[in-house]
């Protein structure tokens, strides 16, 4: 197991164990919310481009990605790494193939930039970048900036 594995095994685990009853409760608050399933579900591509299908709660809020600590903790992500995408996307063959050489992550260097405000090159940039440079600094970063960048996206919201 690789020192990223491992951090990721045991950062997810712990945060699963933190944040279980905040898991418990948006799934609760979802299901009483309204018809339809609780889990969205979608296919990703993973580690290597095998397909995975990726689980989230069916809301717009920041809680919708807790459900993806169980496929950091299972392997099929990271915590930190390229954006998921569909294994159809056009970044998921050619040059951009490279991003699949890591496994996609809950949070990324697109996560903290900006996200949906960024043009798709420039987070197509960060993806490759990130995987051709990423260590275990550049993750703990990644990790300390995600929450103020989706609390600054969120006070916008309601701004």
């Amino acid at each position: 197991m690789t020192g990223k594995r491992a951090f990721d095994v045991t950062g997810g685990a712990l945060l699963l164990l933190v944040l279980a009853p905040l898991l418990v409760g948006t799934a609760l608050s979802v299901s009483l919310g309204g018809d339809g399933p609780v889990l969205r579900r979608r296919r990703v591509a993973g580690l290597g481009g095998r397909p995975f299908t990726m689980l989230t709660f069916r809301t717009r809020s920041p809680l919708a990605a807790l459900p993806l600590l169980l496929h950091v903790v299972t392997g099929r992500m990271s915590l930190v790494g390229p954006c998921p995408l569909a294994p159809t996307h056009r970044e998921c063959a050619g040059e951009g193939r490279r991003r699949l050489s890591v496994r996609p992550g809950l949070t990324g260097p697109w996560q903290i930039s900006g996200r949906s405000e960024l043009p798709w090159e420039e987070r197509e940039l960060l993806d490759l970048h990130y995987v051709d440079h990423h260590w275990l600094g550049m993750d703990l970063t990644i990790l300390a900036r995600t929450l103020p960048a989706v609390r600054r996206r969120r006070a916008a919201r309601f701004a």
